[in-house]
């Protein structure tokens, strides 16, 4: 407790002393942008999940939704290997095809400031993609609960209500001393997987469905 509240005094003198938006940003945060479309069948459970819940949707139920044009995104990233790589190219084809107005933020020199600078831009949605952000984000985001995050290949151990996470059997990573999952499998970070995470991922979010860790099987 002692650290979390050590980090999150960090976190607000970070952003106290570099202001409260970006020239790279946008100009103000806004309210939750509204879906277009409809999920499928079996996107949604019939009864409301509790925090931290996890759930499998049909494959391909989110298919049908989309962010409106214009849906403000940063991507958050950091290293270079090859999962990372796999899901960037995911984010940023989702954006190109939905024209969602994505920044990216590359916080391979301190991932703190990172997620600061991501925050201050102004996004209607911080994605995060690299298993090293992990740990960073678990006190950022619990500190920051306007601000929604979706992770993509991982998830915190205990998220807040305004973290979504997109996961699947050989990823799973969760920091916090817990590491990679006994099935962790870097192969399983495919071009097809980590498209459904993301646009299920988004769908979730933007269907108020968050908190909650997304099954993709």
């Amino acid at each position: 407790m002692r650290r979390r509240t050590t980090m999150a005094a960090v976190i607000m003198a970070a952003m106290v002393m570099t202001g409260c938006s970006s020239a790279s940003g946008w100009s103000e945060m806004r309210a939750h942008p509204a879906a277009i479309g409809t999920p499928g069948a079996g996107f949604a459970p019939p009864t409301p999940l509790a925090p931290e819940a996890t759930y499998a949707p049909e494959a391909g139920s989110w298919d049908g939704v989309r962010p409106p044009a214009g849906y403000r995104v940063v991507l958050l990233t950091v290293g270079d290997d090859a999962p990372t790589a796999t899901l960037v190219n995911a984010v940023q084809d989702w954006a190109a095809e939905t024209r969602a107005d994505l920044r990216v933020v590359h916080a391979d020199a301190d991932m703190i400031d990172g997620a600061v600078e991501a925050m201050q831009m102004n996004p209607d949605l911080i994605i995060s993609a690299g298993d090293a952000l992990v740990d960073p984000l678990a006190t950022v985001t619990a500190n920051h609960l306007d601000r929604q995050f979706l992770i993509i290949g991982a998830e915190l151990a205990e998220p807040t209500e305004n973290v979504t996470a997109a996961d699947w059997t050989g990823a799973a990573y969760r920091g916090e001393g817990l590491g990679k999952a006994s099935a962790y499998d870097p192969a399983s970070f495919t071009p097809e997987r980590a498209a459904a995470a993301v646009r299920a991922g988004v769908t979730s979010v933007l269907t108020g469905q968050r908190g909650i860790v997304l099954w993709i099987e």
